[in-house]
């Protein structure tokens, strides 16, 4: 009888030092051995959209979710209004 695997899709850089660290943990009880298939764009170029989201994911922003770090309020400012 065949195993039957299970895939997770997620995204990841490769550091320095050639390792795989992922921008999420995954959800499997460890530990425990698996397969990784690693797809990558020979062209090192990210566009806008893929970065934000990265550093969205990027534990480096987690104080930022301090409630003591919103300081501003809606009503602070005044709106801007782009004429062109």
């Amino acid at each position: 009888m065949e195993a039957t695997l299970t895939a997770i899709e997620t995204s990841g850089t490769v550091n320095e030092s050639h390792q795989l660290q992922l921008d999420e943990i995954l959800p499997i009880p460890g530990p425990k051995r698996v397969r990784v298939i690693v797809l990558y764009s020979p062209v090192d170029e990210w566009d806008e959209k893929e970065w934000l989201h990265t550093a969205t994911l990027s534990p480096a922003f987690d104080f930022l979710k301090d409630p003591e770090e919103d300081i501003y309020k809606m009503t602070d400012g005044k709106p801007y209004h782009d004429e062109a």
